[in-house]
């Protein structure tokens, strides 16, 4: 393993895209934490400057209600990072779980979990989500409950692949022979084996997770007034195009280079830790 994360810092240092999307990841993540230094409060309205241009007072100008839009996109960063976050974290640990189980049992357990995969999977994600979100109340849990539902399967799916692989290997099959338990050498054997495979769809799954709230509160489903994401700011500013195009340009700009930052790292966790990345270059 320490020669893959030997790989990881190669990738990175003969790597530009990648030091610039780790770069911008660091900004963002470090001015959503810091949102509170904003002397502006995100929610106070003052209708004698709405639509205001972005200038030196306010960076990214003043949205519809003459609030502060580069607080509020601070605030707003603090939500979509968290929901992207939080949601890649759930859909991981249940991806793992429920693929590790089935690749390592097998015979009718693994046909099972995955037909019930293979069903989940058929069913369009999006109109799911608006089912589900139809019946929750409307809320940060909620979508953050709602997408972690929904992107487990793929994980699942990735995770039983490199689990047929690691349990036929020596190291397990003595520990199978030695007679400890299945939960003991899944726990220490299988899933650090997978880890590789878990680190990169992780973090891919982050970028889809921001997408997909972002698209939520773009439609009017996700986060609710007078909090803000990305994603409602867009959805804000569709009336305002014309006259005020600051409004849609910041808060997509932010949700296309987040998405982008993560992708890219994706990219470079597959390259260092597909088979065969350890060769000298």
């Amino acid at each position: 393993m320490s020669r893959r994360w030997q790989q990881v810092g190669h990738q990175f240092r003969r790597n530009r895209p990648a030091q610039f999307s780790l770069f911008i990841l660091f900004i963002f993540l470090a001015a959503a934490l810091c949102a509170g230094l904003s002397p502006y409060d995100p929610d106070q309205m003052s209708l004698g400057a709405r639509t205001l241009p972005p200038d030196g007072a306010h960076w990214f100008g003043t949205d519809e209600y003459g609030r502060d839009y580069f607080t509020r996109a601070l605030y707003g960063g603090q939500i979509s990072l968290m929901v992207g976050g939080l949601a890649m974290v759930f859909s991981t640990l249940i991806g793992t779980v429920v693929g590790t189980v089935s690749g390592y049992f097998g015979g009718w357990l693994d046909n099972l979990m995955m037909r019930a995969v293979d069903i989940l999977m058929a069913i369009p994600a999006f109109f799911l989500l608006l089912v589900l979100n139809a019946y929750l109340k409307p809320g940060v849990d909620n979508i953050i409950m709602i997408i972690s539902l929904l992107t487990w399967m793929s994980m699942s799916r990735l995770v039983r692949a490199e689990t047929l692989s690691v349990k036929e290997r020596e190291y397990v099959l003595y520990a199978r022979a030695s007679g400890a338990h299945p939960l003991r050498i899944i726990v220490r054997h299988i899933i650090p084996g997978v880890l590789p495979t878990i680190i990169v769809a992780a973090t891919l799954n982050i970028a889809s997770a921001i997408l997909m709230e972002s698209t939520l509160s773009f439609l009017g489903l996700g986060v609710q007034a007078p909090a803000a994401s990305w994603g409602s700011m867009l959805n804000n500013a569709q009336s305002y195009i014309g006259e005020a195009s600051w409004l849609a340009m910041f808060p997509g700009i932010l949700i296309l280079l987040t998405v982008f930052s993560f992708n890219v790292l994706g990219d470079v966790f597959r390259s260092a830790f597909e088979p065969g990345a350890n060769r000298n270059e």
